[in-house]
C-alpha cells in the first residue's frame, strides 16, 4: 500500500522549531515519507516579561498590530491576554497565511494579511498600510530579524515600536546525524535556520549537504542557499501546505 503513497520511502529532514514541526511531519508520514526532525531553531519565551508587559500596556494608544510569525502570534497574544484585554479598535495585520491562521484559531477574525507574496514587501503593499503617519504601530517579533517592515513604515511617518515576545536560540545539534539519514530533500523555512546548517559543518560537509536538494518557501531564502554553494534549490508556496505540494510535485516527476 505505501509504495502508492506521494513520498513513500523518502527521507525529508525538517528542520522547523520543534514547537512548529509536528504537523508537517505527521503530513510527511501518512503520505509515506520518513521524516527526520531536525530543529535549527529553538524557541522560547522572553526572560524579562515585565518588559514585555510594559509596552503591551501600550496597545491602547496604537493604531495597528503586526505579528511577524506564528510565534509572535503564540508567544504575543499570551502576553497580550495575560495583561488584560486586546483593545477592540486596533487592527491586527501579520505576514503570512500561518500567523492568520494562528490568529484566527485564537478567535481573532479580521486581519489584514497579503493575499499572495507572504513577506514584509507584501505586507507594505497592502492600502491599509500606506497612510500611516502619525500612528503607532506595534510590532510583535523575535529577537532581531529584518528591519525593513519597521524602517518603511517609519519612513512613511509612522511611530514604530518591536515587541520581542520570543527569544530564538541556535540548539546544538550533531550534523553526522544528519549525514547518516542520507536525506532525498532537506526542508528549510527561514534564512537564520539556513545559516545556522552552514554554521554546523565542516568544509567537507558543506560539499555533501550543498549537493542536496533543498525545500524553500521564499526566493529570498533560496537566493542565500545559492550564494551559500547549494546547487538544487526548489521554492515552494508558504505554510506546510505550500512545502508539501512542492515535495509531492518534485517526487512525482522522480518517480517518471
Amino acid at each position: 500500500m505505501t509504495a502508492t503513497l506521494p513520498l513513500a520511502g523518502l527521507n525529508i529532514v525538517v528542520t522547523r522549531p520543534l514547537e512548529q514541526a509536528a504537523d508537517l511531519v505527521r503530513r510527511i508520514e501518512q503520505l509515506g515519507g520518513k521524516p527526520l526532525l531536525f530543529p535549527l531553531l529553538e524557541i522560547a519565551a522572553v526572560r524579562d516579561e515585565r518588559a514585555l508587559h510594559e509596552q503591551i500596556s501600550r496597545l491602547q494608544q496604537a493604531e495597528f498590530a503586526i505579528f511577524i510569525s506564528p510565534n509572535a502570534v503564540r508567544y504575543g497574544m499570551a502576553a497580550i491576554r495575560a495583561s488584560g484585554v486586546l483593545p477592540a479598535s486596533l487592527k491586527i495585520a501579520c505576514v503570512g497565511q500561518g500567523s492568520a491562521f494562528a490568529l484566527h484559531t485564537l478567535g481573532i477574525k479580521d486581519v489584514i494579511v497579503p493575499a499572495e507574496r507572504f513577506d514584509s514587501e507584501g505586507l507594505l503593499a497592502l492600502p491599509e498600510l500606506q497612510n500611516v503617519a502619525g500612528k503607532r504601530v506595534m510590532i510583535f517579533r523575535g529577537d532581531g530579524g529584518r528591519e525593513l517592515l519597521g524602517n518603511t513604515l517609519s519612513a512613511r511617518g509612522a511611530q514604530v515600536e518591536y515587541v520581542t515576545c520570543y527569544l530564538r536560540s541556535k540548539p546544538g545539534l550533531d550534523s553526522g546525524r544528519l549525514l547518516a539519514a542520507a536525506p532525498d530533500a532537506i526542508t528549510v523555512t527561514s534564512s537564520e535556520a539556513l545559516n545556522h546548517l552552514r554554521a554546523m559543518l565542516n568544509e567537507e560537509q558543506r560539499r555533501v549537504v550543498g549537493a542536496m536538494l533543498l525545500f524553500v518557501p521564499h526566493e529570498r531564502i533560496a537566493a542565500a542557499a545559492k550564494q551559500q554553494g547549494w546547487q538544487h534549490v526548489i521554492v515552494t508556496e508558504s505554510g506546510d501546505d505550500g512545502m508539501l505540494s512542492g515535495l509531492i510535485a518534485w517526487a512525482n516527476t522522480k518517480r517518471n
